[in-house]
């Protein structure tokens, strides 16, 4: 599979995302705890050798308790994806985070969308300064996430990165707490993607594009197809999966992306 430069990290032009492997589905608190009983270790496991089988050399986990430990068991038992880590600001501020994922072998960490986007809604965006100058001492390539696009486009003209985390959808608000609420009413707009494959063609860094499937509401084939035709060649797609009722999905998605992209280069110049 095609790769991109990330700082001074290889990634696959597709990742596998773990969201579904922390229960956090966007879709209702019952299909959360459907995805937290589906996805044992064991699964969670197969699914990551499954990814490297179809060429993919990335995922982008959590720095929480469960998916270190997780982590830890696959590479263990001879895994090799590298992990890019995010922050989860529903253990606390974003440092201790990023000290466990260096710690744990982590070569890239961002920092999180939730996070980032409450700290825009409260005007303190400077104090993402400090936090990505901690990064760097710890040795890791660097990224911020963001929802919204106003948060990637301040972080354009203030911080020192290495690629950024694009949401396609800025599903809810921010100004009460960064982390997500399991059960919130939850919204999935065109104009929000517009607005974000609008700021990434205008991005100096790699973007990673991630909800790109509207946490399941957009249907496949037209999901990957729109990512193929706003993938600049420097950036990649993050995406989740949630096997239970469709084994091959992971296999569906990587062939629609790496078909999308084929169609998009085949495609006249206009």
């Amino acid at each position: 599979m095609e790769t991109v430069r990330i700082g001074n990290c290889n990634v696959t032009r597709f990742i596998i995302g773990s969201n579904p492997f922390s229960g956090f589905s966007h879709q209702g608190t019952e299909k959360d705890r459907e995805m937290i009983h589906y996805w044992t270790s064991a699964r969670i496991k197969a699914a990551l050798r499954e990814a490297e089988s179809l060429g993919v050399n990335t995922i982008i986990a959590r720095g929480d308790h469960h998916m270190l430990r997780l982590l830890l068991e696959y590479w263990d038992e001879g895994g090799t994806l590298q992990w890019c880590g995010q922050t989860c600001p529903e253990l606390g501020p974003p440092e201790p985070a990023l000290k466990r994922m260096a710690d744990a072998g982590a070569p890239a960490c961002h920092i999180h969308g939730g996070y980032a986007d409450h700290l825009l809604a409260r005007g303190q965006l400077e104090k993402l300064i400090p936090t990505v100058k901690y990064a760097r001492d710890l040795g890791l390539v660097v990224g911020l996430a963001g929802h919204d696009p106003n948060t990637l486009r301040w972080a354009e003209e203030h911080l020192d990165l290495d690629y950024y985390m694009c949401s396609y959808y800025n599903p809810i608000p921010r100004q009460e707490e960064p982390q997500h609420r399991p059960g919130t009413d939850e919204r999935y707009r065109d104009e929000d993607r517009r607005a974000m494959t609008h700021l990434i063609a205008q991005l100096s860094k790699p973007a990673i594009h991630y909800k790109v499937m509207a946490a399941g509401r957009n249907k496949p084939a037209n999901a990957f197809a729109y990512v193929a035709r706003h993938l600049r060649a420097t950036d990649a797609v993050c995406v989740g999966i949630y096997t239970s009722r469709k084994p091959d999905m992971l296999r569906e998605d990587v062939a629609l992306l790496e078909q999308g992209l084929l169609a998009r280069d085949a495609a006249p110049a206009s």
